[in-house]
């Protein structure tokens, strides 16, 4: 059951006043997740703050309230995507003067058994919702029901709005005290055609000089995901062309644990989560009468700095590792922090897809993007990890005991793929399936706890 507030936030807002400002446009990963979605399913990230229970958890009012009173503090929050005129370069983010708060806050109810699968089904359900493309391009539901009596706040955000760890400098913003405003009128009214085509044209001569940087980040960003025609992932049925359908499952372990017996042989928790990954998916493969003698995952990888990791957009790049499915925990361990070593330098920069975006974003707008996710032989699975917040936050005063993530985007053939964030202390891993090809979700999560256990119970 869904209810929505017909509340505004607050008086209509005044008209847009023209205040100079500068012209954020879409980066090229940006329109190149935009341009991804092809037809297919929206490229959306999601992710569920369960709050500790009681009889007072709050309610839709009052997180509806909070959220308004703090999103100043993410002015990409109250803006819009806009396309330009002829000549005045990539789409913008201008100010929505028609924001309105109560169009994005929500409360769902959890169906009547409230167990834990039911509430996963729910935030699935929320996360695979399209966003409307006439508004800010996020939504928050406040998800009541369960029976422990949990109170949950489900944000979810396009992907063309933020990546995993842009998500994060959103929910700092949002949870308590919430997040420092700068002063500044709102709406603002969108530049002129004049200072779009001047900032433009000066974006492109920029773009001149940089031509033999350029060429450098494209060879290093194909070398980090494999090269322009990489080896060819063994065919196994964890490739098969994906329905409409997603279930997901959650598996939880001590973050601190992982990562000092990964330590042990100078890896990293990360590692010890792909390398778990690897062993939990050739155990479905055993069980269902298959081998192959390496895994192939896709790691996204950072490129903010320091310096930038509260600002918005994508600065992700692909990195693939391919894992031994031969031999113990301690050697996958070994293999994949050898593999990640490698090449993570390689994946720093901008994603070729990004880097190429004036030939792929057509392409993909035409369902060629689409078209190669059902047919690729470049990897097995996706583990996208993202580090948040090491001490417990809170929200409206309560405690965030767990935080759970999601993503959805077109998955093409790949029928398992895994989310995990590390929070206060837990590594939460999110396994994402096309039921109806990949129907042993249960195997995988025992086999994805048995290996974490593993790794975690190393010893020198």
């Amino acid at each position: 059951m869904s209810i929505r507030l017909h509340v505004r936030e607050g008086p209509h807002h005044p008209a847009p006043r023209h205040v100079a400002y500068d012209v954020e446009r879409a980066s090229t990963a940006d329109r190149a997740f935009l341009a991804m979605q092809g037809g297919g399913r929206a490229e959306q990230i999601g992710v569920a703050l369960v709050l500790d229970p009681g009889p007072d958890g709050p309610d839709v009012a009052t997180v509806t309230r909070l959220v308004a009173e703090r999103l100043p503090a993410v002015p990409r929050l109250r803006q819009r995507l806009v396309s330009t005129p002829w000549g005045c370069g990539g789409p913008i983010w201008v100010d929505d003067a028609q924001f309105d708060v109560a169009r994005h806050v929500r409360h769902v109810t959890c169906p009547v058994s409230g167990d834990e699968q039911a509430f996963l089904d729910t935030v699935v359900s929320l996360v695979a919702a399209p966003l409307p493309v006439d508004a800010p391009l996020w939504s928050a539901a406040v998800v009541t029901g369960r029976a422990d009596g949990a109170t949950s706040l489900v944000v979810v955000l396009h992907h063309v709005l933020a990546d995993g760890v842009g998500g994060l400098a959103v929910l700092a913003a949002l949870v308590d005290p919430g997040g420092h405003a700068p002063a500044q009128p709102f709406p603002r009214a969108r530049p002129r055609a004049r200072e779009l085509a001047l900032d433009a044209w000066r974006t492109r001569l920029r773009s001149l000089g940089r031509w033999s940087e350029w060429v450098g980040q494209v060879r290093r960003s194909f070398a980090a995901a494999g090269g322009v025609v990489p080896p060819r992932a063994a065919p196994c049925s964890l490739l098969r062309p994906t329905g409409p359908r997603r279930a997901i499952g959650v598996v939880a372990v001590d973050g601190d644990a992982l990562r000092v017996a990964a330590h042990q042989f100078g890896a990293t928790g990360n590692d010890a989560v792909l390398a778990a990954v690897a062993g939990a998916l050739q155990g479905v493969l055993r069980a269902r009468g298959e081998a192959v003698d390496a895994l192939v995952m896709a790691v996204p990888v950072s490129g903010r700095g320091s310096d930038d990791g509260a600002s918005l957009g994508n600065m992700v790049s692909p990195m693939l590792v391919r894992v031994p499915t031969a031999g113990d925990a301690r050697s996958r361990l070994l293999a994949v922090s050898r593999e990640v070593r490698r090449h993570r330098s390689d994946a720093s920069g901008p994603p070729p897809i990004a880097l190429l975006g004036g030939l792929f974003r057509p392409l993909a707008a035409l369902g060629g993007f689409r078209w190669y996710m059902r047919h690729q032989q470049r990897l097995h699975t996706l583990v996208s990890h993202v580090r948040g917040p090491e001490e417990a936050v809170h929200l409206a005063g309560r405690r965030v005991r767990a935080a759970v993530p999601v993503a959805l985007s077109e998955s093409g053939n790949i029928t398992a793929y895994f989310e995990v964030l590390s929070y206060a202390g837990t590594v939460t891993v999110t396994a994402i399936v096309d039921p109806d090809r990949f129907p042993d979700l249960d195997g995988l999560l025992a086999g994805l706890r048995d290996e974490l256990d593993a790794i975690t119970g190393l010893e020198p």
